[in-house]
């Protein structure tokens, strides 16, 4: 019960205050722990093809333990100090987790600069939140752009670590942006981390599985309360969930085209290279800026969706046994 209550009040703090930037994010440590242990396995394993294979799945199995044992640790030896000390540090590193109100914040600093007219600016802004290049983009693509990655990461950022924050705590919601964080560092295609990224990355795709479809699903029903089609929602999860290149952000995307009516996906240049993508949705009408407006209801709607049956299910869990 103790864990649920953290969990809502942490998601609560989030929506209404935004992450609390007066204390250094314990994800930039991750990010340092990542590029640390990377540095470290280069020079002692050899760089070929199996070496780097290899790795790559110790620096996984590295961060990911110790972004999980520290928390764990700390949690259970301050809890037994005084159990409220232990459960107000629950609430709070679940609160630094949730990254909703800093997606919303990041997506509308994009917006602004295209309702202003900043083509340079819309695209510098982007560039924080994406991995594409966005230096010939257009206020179109910008728009489009933005939507995906709020579809995307209304998972990423906020529905799948909630999962694991309702099933292990903090501790466990470390466990899962440590995964995440490793795939966004790691995870790429190119020269340099085809072979040391490859575990990382499938990694991702295995810790994101579930809770994209479910998150998918939430979308749906947040569309129907959200004064936008559920039913067109479910039509396009239902045809173009599998046309992406990644196995989960599909479901996310499709979904979220669907709701507003629009066609996202479609090519994209990563590192200068151009990556041919599906489209995904109808194209029923022209993208626009207030589409990222919409996009970020979507998330906020499907959020709760999912905070209210994770909620349910663990009290229920927690009932019966």
């Amino acid at each position: 019960m103790e864990i649920a209550a953290a969990v809502l009040i942490a998601f609560a703090l989030d929506a209404i205050f935004g992450d609390p930037g007066w204390i250094p994010h314990p994800i930039v440590f991750i990010g340092k722990l990542i590029s640390a242990t990377e540095n470290l396995l280069r020079r002692i394993i050899p760089a070929t093809k199996n070496g780097q294979l290899v790795g790559g799945f110790f620096l996984t199995v590295t961060v990911v333990a110790i972004s999980f044992i520290i928390p764990f640790l700390a949690v259970k030896y301050l809890g037994m100090l005084d159990w409220r000390l232990g459960w107000a540090l629950q609430v709070f590193w679940c609160w630094q987790i949730f990254a909703a109100r800093s997606l919303k914040k990041e997506a509308m600093r994009v917006y602004d600069q295209i309702e202003a007219g900043n083509l340079e600016e819309a695209r510098k802004y982007l560039g924080f939140i994406v991995g594409r290049d966005t230096g010939d983009m257009d206020f179109d693509e910008i728009e489009k752009a933005v939507v995906e990655t709020v579809a995307e990461n209304t998972s990423d950022g906020v529905t799948a670590p909630m999962l694991f924050m309702i099933i292990g705590g903090a501790p466990l919601g470390f466990l899962y942006k440590a995964v995440n964080t490793l795939d966004s560092m790691v995870g790429y295609k190119n020269e340099k981390y085809l072979y040391f990224g490859r575990f990382s990355a499938y990694t991702d795709d295995v810790f994101n599985y579930i809770p994209s479809r479910i998150t998918a699903m939430a979308m749906i029903l947040g569309a129907g309360l959200s004064s936008m089609s559920g039913k067109n929602a479910w039509r396009m999860w239902r045809r173009d969930r599998n046309k992406h290149l990644s196995p989960n952000s599909g479901h996310l995307e499709s979904a979220c085209a669907g709701a507003l009516g629009v066609q996202l996906g479609g090519d994209a240049c990563y590192f200068g290279k151009l990556y041919k993508k599906n489209a995904l949705g109808d194209d029923l009408r022209h993208i626009e800026a207030d589409d990222i407006r919409k996009s970020i209801t979507l998330m906020y709607a499907a959020s709760v969706i999912m905070l209210a049956l994770a909620e349910l299910a663990r009290v229920a869990v927690v009932l019966l046994i």
